[in-house]
């Protein structure tokens, strides 16, 4: 995996706007003794003006258990990974969800049947804090896994140009989980950016272990939206103003206009649960 893994680590260290540097430096000050690394990922990647967005981070810990001083956040953490926390520093807006060492290695493989993780990491992403040269390499490693991963789980198709291979792989993970995106969603991911697209479909394909199997697609269907749905759940009960975050993603993805009303911020699980249909109609939350 020596040539994907090349274009992954010069790609997680193309420079970011001085804030999200910052913004990142300070999420990871929140967790002293636990910090590994942070990286930043989304459409945010491609935009200059930051003002009024919502940055996206993942926070990679050594373990849960010394990250957080509540057990329950840790036992959540663990069993339906990732926590997902709001954050703001310098003006900027953000959320960043929580991962192990050991969970964001895993989770970007082909152990790994529930695409969140691999699927958001096969696309561009830059790693913009590291606590030390070891955790800087354990987060290009598992990164380098997601492209394999997701391009083995779409499957193989006779005479397929690299570029559709990953539209469709991407399409499917898509149809997954619940999320507020339009349609076409998927094609415009790597119609965006296709050179990059071409630069890593040998080396990704190449680095697909032998004997991956992919397929299996129904079965990560009802196991990906039940899991949607716990960390829904999960995220009403952990993530404070959630609800209000989860409209507001329904809203910019599907043209929507929710308001949420004060029963439901007085009950934000039930208020989730309600808010659901409209994931399912918007299209395939990652």
């Amino acid at each position: 995996m020596s040539g994907l893994a090349d274009l992954v680590r010069a790609e997680l260290s193309v420079p970011v706007d001085p804030r999200v540097t910052a913004m990142a430096q300070a999420i990871a000050a929140q967790y002293p003794g636990s910090a590994r690394a942070v990286l930043f990922y989304g459409s945010c990647l491609r935009e200059s003006a930051l003002d009024g967005l919502m940055l996206d981070f993942y926070l990679i810990v050594s373990d849960y258990g010394d990250a957080y001083p509540k057990r329950w956040l840790a036992a959540a953490n663990r069993l339906i990974p990732p926590n997902v926390f709001p954050f703001q520093h310098d003006g900027l807006i953000a959320k960043y969800a929580v991962l192990s060492e050991a969970d964001f290695h895993r989770l970007n493989g082909p152990e790994t049947r529930n695409v969140s993780v691999w699927a958001r990491f096969a696309q561009p992403s830059r790693l913009v804090w590291a606590v030390d040269d070891t955790a800087r390499e354990r987060a290009v490693t598992a990164v380098a896994r997601a492209a394999p991963t997701l391009l083995a789980a779409a499957g193989a198709v006779d005479g397929e140009a690299p570029l559709d291979w990953w539209h469709r792989a991407f399409a499917l993970t898509y149809s997954v989980e619940l999320r507020a995106e339009r349609s076409g969603r998927a094609q415009s991911v790597v119609d965006t950016d296709a050179d990059r697209y071409e630069r890593f479909s040998l080396p990704a394909i190449a680095a697909i272990p032998t004997g991956t199997r992919g397929g299996a697609w129904g079965r990560r269907r009802i196991e990906g939206k039940a899991l949607s749905i716990a960390r829904l759940a999960k995220a009403s009960l952990t993530y404070a103003g959630g609800i209000d975050y989860l409209a507001w993603k329904i809203n910019r993805h599907a043209g929507t206009a929710i308001e949420i009303k004060p029963w439901q911020r007085r009950w934000p699980l039930v208020a989730a649960l309600t808010l659901v249909p409209r994931l399912i109609k918007g299209g395939a939350i990652r």
